[in-house]
């Protein structure tokens, strides 16, 4: 198991070093002169030249990309003298339209990110999964087939419509809830459940339509194998036959699914994030967009794929942990 662990961390260390160099170049061949969007208003060609050797354009890509790669552990400075400034360890650049560190912003805007992912993951998950075995254990009943019928419509309608809808339905007309205004839970915490109530339900309606219609799949795979036809001669009960044998081998996809989708949510639900007014890293992506500021796009890009990989690590570990076969390979 230690042997196992190590090779998928040393192969995460690894992809995380390739993601910084995917994510500098590709931005750096970007067409966009950095050096002029973060100008300002008066821009001379002195003026020009300066901003550019204090963000390092001056220099090589292969050098930038280096002063880029050690600013992550040791923190870099922009520019020299008294106008310089220092972003500290681990620095993901700094934005000087908004003349912050980058890592400040991702701070600042995480914990709405993380309250939408986790509240939208654990309803979608336990509606999905739970409403798929239902649906697998009926199949071919009416239950079943107007399960599948809901997943469907659920799973065909893009977010921001059903956003768009139970905004205009559950607060505009019939007045249920307040217009989203988000607080911390710390500070409003009935504020914050009346803002976030609705980008959970809007979300795990989508993703719950998915996982319904995977689980309902390696269910009803699974309760034709062998090894289920024996557990039930056996006498055992069928909740357990369901429960400890049937979903168990089952949970393979879910897992890779849900820790993938789990996230990308985290990286930022744009679209939801936008339509509710949620201070989340989907609204600075956005935000940035417009601006236009790259060295926070930069920031976010690394940030949402670090989860991913991160991600992929974790439903490793559970992989050998729902099946010890996967520890030997």
């Amino acid at each position: 198991m230690a042997g196992y662990v190590v090779r998928r961390v040393l192969i995460m260390i690894l992809l995380l070093l390739l993601l910084t160099m995917a994510v500098f170049f590709l931005f750096s061949l970007l067409p966009a002169d950095v050096a002029r969007l973060t100008c300002g208003k008066i821009c001379t060609e002195q003026t020009l030249a300066l901003n550019r050797a204090r963000l390092g354009l001056d220099k090589s890509v292969f050098e930038q990309y280096w002063i880029f790669l050690t600013g992550l552990f040791f923190g870099r400075t922009f520019g020299e003298g008294p106008a310089a400034v220092v972003c500290d360890a681990p620095c993901l650049g700094y934005s000087f339209t908004r003349n912050e560190p980058v890592l400040d912003l991702i701070v600042d805007r995480l914990p709405p990110t993380i309250f939408l992912a986790m509240g939208a993951f654990v309803l979608f998950i336990i509606g999905g999964v739970g409403v798929g075995v239902y649906s697998a254990l009926r199949r071919g009943r009416w239950q079943d087939k107007g399960v599948m019928g809901a997943s469907l419509i659920g799973y065909s309608l893009p977010s921001f419509f059903i956003g768009l809808v139970a905004i205009y339905f559950i607060i505009i007309r019939w007045k249920l809830l307040p217009f989203p205004s988000y607080e911390p839970p710390w500070e409003d915490p009935v504020g914050f459940v009346q803002t976030m109530i609705l980008p959970w339900v809007v979300l795990a309606i989508l993703y719950a339509a998915f996982y319904t219609r995977l689980t309902r799949s390696q269910m009803l795979e699974t309760l034709n194998e062998d090894y289920i036809r024996t557990a039930r001669a056996k006498g055992l009960p069928e909740r357990v036959v369901v429960r400890k044998h049937a979903l168990r081998a089952g949970l393979t996809p879910i897992v890779t699914a849900a820790g993938l989708d789990l996230a990308g949510l985290l990286g930022g639900a744009i679209i939801l994030e936008t339509i509710f007014s949620l201070p989340g890293l989907g609204s600075l992506a956005v935000s940035a967009v417009l601006d236009p500021d790259l060295s926070i796009l930069v920031g976010v890009t690394l940030v949402t794929a670090t989860f991913i990989i991160v991600a992929n690590l974790i439903v490793d570990l559970l992989y050998a942990v729902i099946d010890p076969r996967v520890r030997l390979s």
